[in-house]
């Protein structure tokens, strides 16, 4: 759908200057923009890509010259991802699902469908879900029995919700995701050999050959609103009690969320999280790509963990974590540094020890 300049300004609450009644029908990086583009220059660094596209109008940033970048119209964006945020939200049109419920999807008669709801083909809803308004759902998704999902959720293909979910509203499903499945919860009928390890911290006096029993899952998942799950990202339920994921949490692809871990409110997450088993993590956490969190441990709140951090005890509220096994952001820094300088340190090592040598020979 076009929208004019003043269209955007207006709906992402921004500045604009010039011929605001230009149409733009989508946007791009500044050297592929055409006529009709709004290209996306934020930062005086993509300015340069403008004289290389036809863009007539761009997103810039606070007090761009845009009269001299040959624009017949600008957009500030004094926040530039923030601008973007909106902007997307305009220019999406998000998926193609048919409204109503397609001839080709299977609804247990118990079920109950909000008004509004659009269903597309090979779904199946099984008993006693309830199904908010105004939801959508893609095709191949299966909603086990007793599940619950608020209003305005968007369910994406071949997504699965196990049974006795309960989600709030506005959820977002990206492919693939499943929701409620069994832990990986297994006990031994002796003593194991990870029990043993735990103890003695790696001393092992005796190796026992050993068979796991299955403890089942009679928890499930209860998830907040405004919560996004990436895809093929895997939520566990609980052995007893839910599994917990806060309003407003974000979990990119990948993401592994362990049997009866809870997890706080406004999270992120990004791809190849995993969390172990019963862990539980505070509010505005955020954990970098391929962060490993230990069980049975607490991550406080508003704690940040780079990339590749490896968590294996508590962590306390606001802290910045590095490393393996995590420590403070500026204690890794420190550990990076002296690791430099190892293969410096070791030849003046060698040096003094020649020259001590040499002393020796000498007396």
């Amino acid at each position: 759908m076009p929208h004019t300049i003043r269209d955007i300004a207006d709906a992402i609450g921004a500045q604009a200057e010039g011929d605001l009644d230009i149409i733009i029908n989508g946007v791009a990086e500044p050297a592929s923009a055409g006529a009709e583009d709004l290209a996306l220059a934020m930062d005086p660094k993509y300015a340069g890509g403008l004289a290389k596209g036809t863009a007539r109008a761009a997103m810039v940033w606070k007090g761009a010259e845009w009269r001299e970048m040959g624009l017949q119209a600008a957009i500030f964006a004094p926040r530039g991802r923030l601008a973007m945020a909106g902007l997307s939200k305009m220019m999406d049109p998000g998926p193609m699902i048919g409204p109503g419920i397609h001839p080709m999807t299977v609804i247990d008669p118990s079920a109950t469908i909000g008004e509004g709801a659009a269903i597309g083909p090979f779904v199946t809803i099984g008993p006693d879900v309830v199904i908010g308004n105004r939801a959508r759902i893609a095709s191949h998704v299966s909603i086990a029995e007793g599940a619950q999902i608020g209003d305005d959720a968007l369910i994406l293909n071949h997504a699965t919700i196990g049974a006795r979910v309960v989600i709030g509203d506005r959820f977002i499903a990206q492919p693939g995701c499943a929701i409620g499945n069994d832990g990986l919860s297994f006990v031994t009928p002796e003593k194991s050999g990870i029990e043993e390890i735990r103890e003695t911290l790696g001393k092992r006096d005796e190796i026992r050959k050993q068979q796991w029993v299955r403890i089942h899952s009679l928890g499930s998942v209860t998830i907040g609103d405004d919560v996004e799950v990436g895809a093929n990202t895997t939520i566990d339920r609980g052995t007893i009690r839910d599994t917990q994921v806060g309003s407003g949490t974000k979990l990119d692809n990948l993401v592994h969320l362990a049997h009866n871990v809870i997890v706080g409110r406004d999270c992120l997450m990004a791809a190849l999280v995993g969390i172990a088993g019963s862990t539980r993590i505070g509010d505005r956490v955020v954990l970098g790509g391929q962060v490993g969190v230990s069980d049975n441990i607490f991550i406080g709140d508003d704690v940040i963990a780079g990339g590749g951090t490896k968590i294996l005890t508590n962590a306390p509220a606001g802290r910045v974590l590095l490393g393996y096994p995590a420590v403070k952001m500026e204690t890794h820094i420190e550990m990076q540094k002296a690791l430099r300088r190892l293969p410096r340190l070791s030849a003046t090592v060698a040096e003094i020890q020649k020259s001590v040598s040499k002393s020796g020979q000498e007396g």
